[in-house]
């Protein structure tokens, strides 16, 4: 592959790893607010259904722990390939 054709190659796809990249960024940014949300709602809803407070809490830890590890894969992942090349 020339030389040429590999930056117009790169030149073509460059929008669409750009907003792939914010879109990445966004995700990451707002992730912590909607795992909040989405944690605080269960709780209500299990207190709703007549659930303790402390055991409510204690069930819905499962959305931070999930959000946790995927965040750590994906720095992992990220870090993995950089240390690769």
């Amino acid at each position: 592959m020339s030389a040429t054709s590999l930056m117009i190659t790169v030149i073509k796809e460059s929008p669409y790893l750009v907003r792939m990249l914010f879109d990445l960024l966004y995700t990451y940014l707002t992730l912590g607010s909607r795992v909040r949300r989405t944690r605080k709602a269960f709780e209500e809803q299990l207190i709703l259904a007549g659930m303790s407070r402390k055991e409510a809490r204690r069930l819905s830890a499962c959305f931070e722990e999930l959000k946790n590890s995927v965040t750590s894969m994906l720095k992992h992942e990220i870090i993995g390939v950089q240390g690769r090349r």
